[in-house]
């Protein structure tokens, strides 16, 4: 990854590395250095979100940032060229630094094979790292040519002048042009690209406002209006909504599927279509649990753990999983084969402002009571924070969904793919019950497990929701069962 110059190896590269999972491809949400800022290795540069999580990429070199190939909000594939440093800076002149407004294909003696890059498994986000920008085309590398006098800013030589694009009269608005025939393609930024094809709005057409004929986001709308009144039903772009694209006539809103989302979404469907759901229901009287949680606050053993009902229902899945071992199991449609887990991966569905993310506990059965509830505590409070790896989201076996947090009694959850079962809990509430013969005010909630129906008849699921209804009436079972 080093840009070789007369003076040596100077100009180092750090391309889009594979964050884990051989994942493809990760946008930039947010970069911490700029042009001329000095880095040390191992420096955080920027944060990247990939399907899985946002993760912060350290620079392995040392120097001074030359050039910032992409702009926030970008996708980027893994193995592209995203941030160049300069390691020699006190050796002379350096070309112009700066962000790219494209990639630019490199001379042929800079390249290196190519190979699989170094996974790097990131630890997440800045909890302030929230604003996002839409994300840009597909880099231009390969079907934009750049113009010779960009290549030549970005290979250290003399610019050569570039056919000029028509320049407007200072004060005049962008309206849009009839497109030329054979007319030389219009400079534009990635986002502007995709911003106009959004709109529907042919950059040909669009009299460029901005520095050296290039084409601005506010071209593209005063085309976009120009081309079609805006209705009294128009949704505008909003700062709040720094995702949503809007449709001038249209009255909507639309907003990219991508990261975190896309990738839930595409999981659910390939569940829901692959294995067999079953979901099974038992409502059950968690009074006993309830007063043990209060209890337990006060134990001086639990202090400053996290406990709360999750915790033992939690706890009463584990104890029922080892009572029916054959439910930790996958599915391998390759080989035809029920492949048995030995240690219990348990997932908590957790809502984050990136979507839901389905962290697990790895090795939870073999977890105490105070570990678990450790465990716990780390688990969503990592979450809150937006810095889950994509390590700690791989390898569940099964999964918990508190949807009871919501006020919500219960559903029928979809299973984590390549998981065997998920349990819904839901809301703890005050009932009417009959308890020794009498009817009582009682706490109750109602559990619901979803199943893969390949690996789980319904005896074993039957027996599996029972074991937990069982752990959560009389919690004394988990001296005897555990």
């Amino acid at each position: 990854m080093t840009a070789t110059t007369a003076s040596g190896q100077r100009f180092r590269e750090f391309k889009m590395p594979d964050v884990g999972e051989g994942l493809t491809e990760a946008e930039i949400l947010k970069w911490y250095v700029q042009p001329g800022d000095t880095v040390t290795d191992g420096q955080v540069v920027c944060e990247v979100e990939t399907a899985k999580a946002a993760v912060e990429l350290p620079i392995p070199y040392d120097g001074v940032v030359h050039t910032l190939n992409f702009d926030e909000g970008t996708t980027v594939d893994v193995g592209t060229v995203i941030i160049s440093v300069d390691t020699d800076p006190g050796a002379g002149p350096a070309p112009s630094a700066g962000i790219a407004p494209a990639a630019v294909p490199e001379p042929a003696e800079a390249e290196e094979p190519q190979g699989r890059q170094a996974v790097l498994v990131g630890y997440g986000a800045a909890p302030a790292s929230t604003k996002r920008r839409p994300r840009k085309a597909q880099q231009q590398s390969a079907a934009q040519p750049a113009t010779a006098g960009l290549q030549a800013e970005l290979n250290g030589r003399a610019a050569v002048p570039a056919p000029a694009a028509p320049a407007p009269a200072p004060a005049a608005p962008a309206v849009a042009a009839p497109a030329v025939p054979g007319a030389p393609r219009p400079l534009a930024k990635p986002p502007v690209r995709k911003l106009a094809k959004d709109l529907g709005v042919d950059l040909a057409t669009v009299v460029p406002t901005g520095a050296d004929g290039v084409v601005t986001r506010e071209d593209v709308h005063a085309a976009a209006a120009a081309a079609a009144p805006v209705s009294r039903e128009t949704v505008p772009v909003s700062a709040a909504l720094p995702e949503a694209v809007a449709v001038p006539s249209a009255g909507e809103t639309r907003i990219p599927v991508k990261g975190i989302r896309k990738a839930t979404a595409q999981a659910m469907v390939a569940s829901a279509f692959t294995a067999p759901h079953v979901t099974e229901f038992v409502t059950v009287d968690v009074t006993r649990t309830m007063k043990l949680v209060q209890e337990l606050k006060q134990d001086p053993d639990m202090a400053g753990l996290r406990v709360n009902p999750l915790l033992f229902v939690a706890k009463a899945f584990l104890v029922a999983l080892k009572r029916h071992p054959e439910v930790n199991a996958v599915w391998d449609e390759a080989n035809q084969e029920i492949v048995l887990k030995h240690e219990v991966n348990l997932g908590i569905a957790a809502a984050t402002p990136r979507g839901l993310i389905v962290p697990n506990i790895k090795d939870a059965g073999a977890k105490t009571l105070p570990q678990l509830a450790e465990a716990l505590g780390e688990l969503v409070a990592t979450a809150r924070e937006g810095k889950t790896s994509p390590a700690a989201m791989s390898g569940g076996t099964v999964t918990i969904t508190n949807v009871g947090v919501f006020g919500v009694d219960t559903g029928t959850p979809i299973l984590n793919p390549g998981e065997s079962a998920i349990l819904a809990f839901g809301a703890v509430k005050l009932q009417p019950w009959v308890h020794k013969g009498k009817v009582k005010p009682r706490q109750v909630t109602t559990l619901a497990l979803s199943f893969d129906h390949r690996l789980i008849d319904g005896e074993l699921g039957s027996k599996l929701l029972a074991d937990i209804a069982g752990v959560l009436e009389k919690p004394k079972r988990l001296i005897t069962w555990g």
